[in-house]
């Protein structure tokens, strides 16, 4: 069984799709999916399908739930329902988990490469890096369970992911500046400064490609405008890194350290303004 929650939610063998369209027990199989092989107790579905306003009979749907996406489970795998039951939707005594056996997850697709991605990196592979984090990046389809209604529970997981791919885009772009690509990279890092005016690290990764790219002004005024963007929203100036930054493209020494742009470099010798 293949599943996918990176992107809309699909559960299914081949092309027999086992997700639901039904909310509420599609919202169930994303909670199971997303922690496909660990047992999730009875108390954290109902809050999630519910949060805090369960119906008496809250304890009744669930289960009534599971025997629809069992049949599902059935019809995807062409097995019965009963060996649904016992070897893919198991009830666990006080809970259900979802075995998906040797099929692939998207997730852990994604968190493998992104780790070994991460670790070239570290090591100053940089072509191995950038390889390794696209084709992590290369799993999302999409936002996290784009077409899934999210409680609590969900929110956290997609939020946790969400957080890991932008942590893999910005390794990606690092592998990538690193490798002199900083022309190509201008016009990435600047829709992604659009949509997240606030975020720091992608702020400097910009203006080191523009100033690299041979467009300092450019990359003065990125500056400026993150720190207006702060000033505005969190009453903050950017931090002693970013700021270190600017001062090295102020005195036109931003090329002289090839690690300029890395987050948990060693601290700079050039003193913020």
């Amino acid at each position: 069984m293949e599943i996918g929650i990176l992107g809309p939610l699909t559960v299914h063998s081949g092309d027999r799709e086992a997700a639901p369209s039904a909310p509420k027990p599609r919202q169930l199989l994303a909670m199971l999916a997303v922690r496909a092989g660990q047992a999730i107790a009875m108390d954290l579905l109902v809050d999630e399908l519910w949060e805090s306003s369960p119906p008496r009979s809250a304890v009744t749907a669930v289960q009534t739930y599971i025997v629809t996406l069992r049949r599902s489970i059935a019809e995807s795998l062409r097995i019965t329902t009963d060996e649904a039951a016992d070897k893919v939707l198991q009830y666990t005594g006080w809970g259900y988990r979802l075995q998906p056996g040797q099929g692939a997850h998207d997730a852990l697709v994604f968190t493998r490469y992104a780790a070994q991605g991460q670790q070239a990196l570290v090591e100053g592979d940089y072509g191995r890096a950038s390889l390794l984090l696209r084709r992590g990046l290369s799993m999302w389809r999409g936002p996290a369970l784009a077409d899934v209604p999210v409680g609590t529970q969900l929110l956290a997981h997609r939020t946790s992911l969400d957080e890991r791919r932008m942590s893999a885009v910005e390794q990606r772009i690092e592998a990538d500046l690193q490798m002199g690509l900083h022309q190509e990279l201008v016009g990435e890092l600047s829709g992604l400064c659009i949509q997240h005016p606030l975020h720091e690290n992608m702020h400097s990764l910009l203006m080191v490609s523009l100033y690299r790219a041979g467009r300092p002004r450019k990359s003065l005024e990125t500056f400026q405008k993150l720190r207006q963007n702060l000033r505005a929203e969190l009453g903050m100036d950017p931090s002693g890194r970013t700021k270190a930054i600017h001062h090295a493209i102020l005195s036109g020494d931003a090329d002289g350290d090839s690690n300029l742009f890395r987050r948990g470099a060693a601290p700079l010798k050039l003193a913020a303004d």
